[in-house]
């Protein structure tokens, strides 16, 4: 999935475990608003779906890794030159490294519709189209981009926690569950898809459940910033301010410059004001 996962580096700048839990949860999983996360430029990871062969199309995607503008105006002259699939592909995923996520999220989920690539592939292509949509801001189309990725390749799990977290910023929760509980089925190992059904059961008002989501997630990968973070306001939540404060903590230590951090400051901030300002 462009090598671009849920808890990818690339998509962090995206996702966590939720917001304040005394203000009532609104959020989701944003860690930022997608307009300033589309702004910056972002790494390319090394697993990218293989849609052409040939020294060109290493050269453009290397381009992409280290100089986006030379890397778009190769991808740009390749493709007039009879490039194909290879340079709509790295033209892409050069915009989408450059911030230009609608723009990228558009040519990706062309490119899925119209590649002669096999079914893996194509499904790999919806998902940096999801991915690149979120980013973009555009929920409803980064649900639509991973749907089709899974009418291709219905068992695939990160396709399944793409579409999760679409449906949960939707405030779907209930779809959303749907979603998760295939995905903690395929792959118990999964920490980050314990950290969303977490907070897709405490949005849905399933307190305790929560709880032992969190509790897998943690056994799974105690030093998780997110699932503390999730944590500590569920146990906000059942009055234990102590811990909560002790998690919200914890993450700021593990992740000191992180978007989860800023979220746990915040709590931790809401916490010492007293239950009258949260």
């Amino acid at each position: 999935m462009l090598g671009v996962k849920p808890a990818s580096p690339v998509l962090l700048a995206l996702l966590a475990a939720g917001l304040v839990a005394g203000a009532g949860g609104t959020g989701w999983l944003a860690l930022r608003a997608p307009a300033e996360a589309a702004t910056e430029p972002l790494p390319l990871p090394p697993d990218v779906p293989r849609l052409a062969e040939g020294p060109e199309y290493e050269r453009c995607l290397g381009l992409v890794r280290t100089d986006l503008v030379e890397a778009r105006n190769f991808a740009e002259s390749w493709e007039v030159g009879g490039g194909g699939e290879g340079a709509r592909h790295c033209g892409a995923l050069a915009l989408l490294a450059a911030g230009e996520a609608e723009r990228a999220a558009e040519r990706l989920e062309g490119l899925g519709r119209a590649s002669r690539a096999s079914a893996a592939t194509r499904a790999s292509i919806f998902a940096q189209a999801g991915q690149a949509w979120m980013m973009a801001g555009e929920t409803g189309r980064a649900y639509g981009a991973a749907t089709m990725g899974l009418t291709l390749m219905p068992d695939d799990a990160d396709l399944m926690l793409d579409r999760a977290v679409a449906l949960g910023t939707l405030r779907r929760y209930a779809d959303a569950m749907d979603d998760l509980n295939r995905v903690v089925a395929l792959d118990p190992q999964r920490a980050e898809a314990w950290v969303f059904r977490a907070v897709a059961n405490r949005h849905l008002d399933r307190v305790d459940q929560a709880a032992e989501d969190i509790g897998q997630a943690l056994a799974l990968v105690p030093d998780n910033a997110e699932a503390l973070l999730e944590r500590g306001i569920i146990r906000q939540i059942k009055g234990d301010t102590a811990g909560a404060k002790a998690d919200w903590q914890r993450a700021v230590a593990l992740a000191p410059d992180s978007p989860t951090a800023d979220l746990a400051q915040q709590n931790l901030a809401l916490n010492e004001a007293g239950p009258q300002r949260r």
